[in-house]
């Protein structure tokens, strides 16, 4: 594994993380992955939201908090007084990026907006993320994930034809929200080497959400109505989604009509269907699903998972098995990769906690996991010393303030 931080991307980036929940510590996270030093501020007492959802890990994280704030330092402020904004100002100074999620104006009530911070630092990247666009009627409403799924036909499109409205089984526009937001920064970084200057970057979730209906979206403006819903199967494509088998479910994608001849012969024995002028072509079966795909079904019904899925690597056809959640976490192929690490932790009975490291590889190598999410506050007083020139005195005074 790739340990030398100056051999990554960001290797030199100073991100400051005031975010909090999950799009703006996402996106931060995302930098901290490809190597910028991440200092995440925190409420001195409770910390980020995330740290009492969900699974408790030791004495302050939970999985919620730990699946996106890895390769992070955690410093506590209280933003409400003068000398935790202060510090933040200070930091801000030698800062490349800065990433925000407070309600629309609370960032400039305490004098931490862009146009205060970037007067102080011309070159600092700052990211607003909010729930609606910043400059239209709805700029004060908050921003929730399944408001927005819901908002945007997400739900919508999402389930079977007889479900109700469903949402995504993860906070879908809250993480591609935190993967634009970190395109955009990305962009701001590489623009800054031309012209020296830092952007102020607006990132809001609706127009995330809208964004990822994608094709749907489009299908739906073009026919003048929502398009059904296919739930495991596909709109366009026939036969492509989830199947049972004798034991157990198995993915199965049939992408032209060749791969729908083999499947036919090779994998199921039944050349008669592929001979039937009514699924010669990817239109027509989609045309006659309702008579193809029963035929199908009771044929994978019949035959045992090991089976067809042997049958259908051999034929060329994509295809696998439907995993639980920990057996795919669990997997032979998650290990090869290094996709789940085992990190230190001073509180846990074990002594290590699970971490997902970072997707990316870069002339060959997985980005680390460099940090394991931060305990609350660990970094307080390394960071404040470090980076602004602290003494023991100034933090113990801080500390019995409640700034820190």
């Amino acid at each position: 594994m790739q340990t030398d931080k100056d051999s990554l991307p960001l290797s030199g980036v100073r991100v400051l993380d005031l975010s909090r929940v999950l799009a703006g510590p996402w996106s931060a996270m995302v930098l901290g992955d490809l190597g910028a030093e991440v200092i995440k501020i925190e409420h001195p007492d409770r910390g980020d939201d995330t740290r009492d959802w969900g699974v408790r890990v030791g004495k302050t994280e939970t999985a919620y908090f730990n699946s996106v704030n890895r390769n992070k330092r955690s410093i506590t402020l209280d933003l409400q007084t003068p000398e935790g904004q202060q510090i933040v100002r200070e930091l801000a100074k030698t800062s490349d990026v800065l990433v925000q999620n407070f309600k629309f104006g609370g960032a400039e009530k305490l004098g931490l907006g862009y146009a205060q911070l970037s007067a102080e630092n011309p070159r600092l990247i700052y990211c607003s993320i909010s729930g609606y666009d910043r400059s239209g009627p709805e700029a004060t409403r908050p921003g929730y994930d399944l408001v927005v799924q819901g908002e945007t036909g997400l739900m919508a499109m999402n389930g079977e034809a007889d479900q109700a409205p469903l949402k995504f089984g993860v906070a879908a526009v809250d993480l591609f929200t935190g993967m634009y937001s970190a395109q955009a920064m990305l962009a701001a970084l590489y623009e800054r080497e031309r012209t020296a200057r830092g952007r102020h970057i607006e990132m809001a979730l609706f127009d995330c959400g809208l964004m990822i209906t994608a094709y749907y979206g489009l299908e739906a403006l073009l026919i003048g109505e929502d398009p059904p819903r296919y739930g495991n199967a596909h709109p366009s494509i026939v036969p492509y989604g989830v199947f049972d088998a004798a034991d157990g479910p198995l993915v199965i994608t049939v992408g032209n009509n060749a791969q729908f001849e083999r499947f036919c012969r090779e994998a199921i024995e039944r050349p008669d269907l592929a001979d039937d002028a009514r699924y010669k072509t990817n239109i027509l079966r989609g045309q006659n699903r309702e008579t193809l795909v029963p035929e199908i079904t009771r044929e994978l019904a019949s035959r045992p998972r090991k089976l067809l899925l042997e049958r259908l690597a051999h034929a060329g056809i994509p295809c696998g098995e439907v995993a639980g959640l920990r057996e795919a976490l669990l997997s032979p192929r998650a290990a090869r990769g290094g996709l789940v690490t085992q990190q230190p932790h001073p509180h846990t009975e074990s002594g290590t906690t699970p971490v997902l490291a970072p997707p990316w590889r870069i002339d060959g190598e997985r980005m680390p996991v460099r940090r394991a999410p931060p305990q609350l506050g660990e970094g307080t007083h390394e960071v404040l010393q470090s980076m602004l020139g602290y003494s023991a005195q100034k933090l113990a005074e801080l500390k019995d303030k409640g700034v820190i």
